[in-house]
């Protein structure tokens, strides 16, 4: 997930915040932990936690609530999108792995990487052979350059090994740099069965898309490959265990004419467009689609809504959280689970008010940031650290 994420783009330590937590007006935190004027939102929460541990329910809504979604696996502590970083998920506890951002090859198959830039999360640079590839190409409008998938056939992106993205915020990670190759999603569907068979549950993935409408143009159009796996390994109907994700509209809507998958649209800064607009000509932004009248209508084609935790608290100038939206609310009124991302443990990914120093490196006050966003009634959370979200649940829904 992500490049709409600006903390991603840029692995640097973002300014402002002591690391002093400030008392949030609706959701003022009381001397023994707990969250207090929401109550009714977290017993709420904690009923719909205990019907999923109680395996009620099926499909999503069998999930617990707030469900914990390893974000690229657990990418806190191995490098991002490998087999490592999905069973170390697995291993802590969470939920659902997001097990594939979904990007082609030059011949078609469709791999787990991040972006479809791979300069960043493998060590194609230091491949001499693929010296020439590096090329400057223009992705959603923006110009970036670096080597891209679709100038590889699989068996040469077989010959990479994956590296930490970020590794100014997680040097730790760098000590498993070159251990894991690419995984295909095909892959992934075969290890998904495995674990399902080993850990004696169901483990869920929950792949993305990445800028279909890119991939379309070039003739590599990944929703009807993504489909085409979906059917073949009998994982595309309305209770199976893969949610499917994109921040294009008309990507999820294209795929809900494909599968009958749970699916869910991704929603970046309120000002944004999402890029199928953009080339389709649509003037409406993510503040058109978070609407009443724009949730209704994304509700007509999907089951759920992965907005940004701006979206659902919004930041001040400073950085620090202020009062929550109405978004949860009205997401729910349409009948829309919500899973926004990303949390994660280190101080220039957090809210100001709950950083902890300036070390780019070191952990804030995680668990009073995702206290305050359970507060609002988010039906689960990206995070980068799985341990860290499931312990924080643990604590909200028994609080």
């Amino acid at each position: 997930m992500g490049t709409q994420e600006s903390d991603e783009r840029t692995g640097r330590a973002a300014d402002g915040g002591t690391g002093r937590r400030a008392l949030l007006g609706a959701a003022v935190l009381g001397a023994g932990g707990t969250v207090l004027g929401l109550g009714g939102t977290a017993r709420a929460a904690e009923a719909r936690h205990a019907e999923g541990r109680s395996g009620g329910g099926r499909g999503v809504k069998g999930l617990p609530v707030p469900t914990v979604i390893g974000h690229r696996g657990a990418s806190g502590y191995r490098p991002e999108h490998t087999f490592g970083a999905y069973e170390l998920a697995l291993d802590m506890g969470a939920d659902i792995v997001e097990a594939g951002d979904l990007v082609p090859t030059r011949d078609g198959h469709l791999v787990c990487r991040h972006e479809p830039e791979i300069g960043g999360t493998t060590d194609v640079a230091s491949h001499p052979e693929f010296a020439d590839r590096k090329r400057t190409k223009q992705l959603d409008g923006v110009f970036v350059t670096g080597w891209f998938t679709e100038d590889f056939t699989l068996a040469e992106l077989k010959t990479l090994r994956a590296v930490e993205r970020i590794p100014a915020n997680r040097p730790h990670n760098t000590l498993y740099d070159g251990r894991w190759e690419i995984p295909t999603f095909e892959e992934v569907l075969r290890w998904q069965n495995e674990q399902t068979r080993k850990r004696g549950k169901q483990v869920w993935i929950y792949p993305e898309l990445k800028h279909p409408t890119y991939f379309r143009r070039l003739g590599l159009g990944t929703e009807e490959r993504l489909a085409r796996l979906l059917r073949k390994h009998g994982k595309d109907k309305k209770n199976s265990p893969v949610i499917v994700q994109s921040f294009e509209p008309t990507s999820i809507q294209r795929m809900s004419r494909l599968v009958g998958n749970p699916l869910a649209v991704l929603l970046s800064g309120a000002d944004s467009r999402p890029w199928d607009f953009v080339e389709n000509g649509d003037p409406r932004t993510v503040a058109d689609l978070i609407t009443p009248k724009g949730l209704k209508e994304i509700a007509s084609y999907a089951q759920g809504i992965g907005p940004t935790l701006d979206l659902v608290i919004p930041r001040d100038a400073a950085g620090n959280l202020t009062e929550p939206t109405g978004l949860v609310r009205d997401a729910h009124r349409a009948g829309l689970i919500l899973h926004p991302y990303t949390m994660r443990n280190e101080n220039p990914f957090l809210p100001a008010n709950f950083r902890t120093g300036g070390d780019p490196d070191a952990y804030g006050d995680v668990f009073g940031a995702l206290r305050t966003y359970f507060a609002t009634g988010i039906d689960g959370v990206f995070t980068d650290h799985p341990d860290t979200a499931l312990l924080a649940r643990e604590d909200f829904v028994n609080s």
